[in-house]
């Protein structure tokens, strides 16, 4: 995608949402719409960093017994042939056993780790642990996070920075941050790796935005809300709009 000079489009999905079979469906149907990557989601109890919309999808998935074992088998059972990265807080990782679940990660198909709750540098005992599997560790960086924190922050960091556009939680605003390049390009000031943005980006011409100074999109809430609402045909749609923004992007890169 550098050499291509444009941006990665990540979608998201919470697995077992809106069920099992339709979440396996909608993965595949991302990798055909022209996703790089995708971005699947461990429902917890207590999602924390996340909106109504994925909140809603987390407890559904849970109400039909999906579980951390689930999410795996889901992956494994897509498919794919584009990089997945599970995102997840850390107590489904540390019940169903760090070593165990990276090993049982990287088995299913996964590339990379994004665990929401775990600030770098807390624990790195345990990051090495689950950086030791293999898969990607990808750490989030806040817009407010000071310089002096930020290099800390990306020390040890792999596959990419999952730069969040605005505080809060997960879900659809009505526009991009304006400081949204400032921000890439100070978190790219500290490290080399590719950095993709999320939270708040559900429309094509945000998406549109922030491929035009990112190095990724991700996009959850709309997708989720476009899947749980009109099924696969609404998520075809709004995937359709997505990738054509996001390439379409690539003439005004900054």
């Amino acid at each position: 995608m550098r050499a291509e000079r444009r941006a990665a489009l990540m979608p998201y999905v919470t697995a077992g949402y809106p069920s099992p079979a339709a979440c396996r469906d909608a993965l595949r149907l991302a990798e055909r719409a022209g996703a790089d990557f995708l971005e699947v989601g461990v429902p917890f109890s207590d999602p924390l960093a996340d909106g109504p919309t994925i909140q809603r999808s987390t407890q559904a998935a849970l109400d039909q017994g999906m579980t951390v074992a689930g999410v795996l088998d889901l992956v494994r059972e897509a498919r794919l042939d584009v990089p997945v990265v599970i995102m997840t807080y850390l107590n489904p990782v540390l019940a169903f056993g760090v070593e165990r679940f990276v090993a049982a990660a990287q088995a299913a198909g996964a590339s990379g780790l994004l665990l929401t709750d775990l600030p770098a540098g807390a624990d790195p005992a345990l990051e090495r642990r689950a950086a030791a599997g293999g898969l990607a560790l990808i750490r989030l960086i806040a817009p407010t996070t000071p310089d002096s924190r930020l290099a800390e922050a990306v020390r040890g960091a792999t596959g990419f920075i999952y730069l969040i556009s605005r505080l809060g939680v997960t879900g659809v605003r009505e526009q991009v941050p304006p400081d949204l390049e400032r921000q890439v390009a100070r978190v790219k000031a500290a490290t080399p790796l590719p950095v993709a943005i999320g939270f708040g980006i559900g429309s094509a011409a945000q998406a549109a935005a922030a491929a035009r100074v990112a190095d990724g999109v991700i996009v959850g809430s709309a997708l989720v809300e476009a899947l749980g609402n009109g099924g696969l045909a609404s998520a075809e749609r709004l995937l359709a709009e997505l990738v054509t923004a996001v390439r379409s992007a690539a003439e005004q890169r900054s």
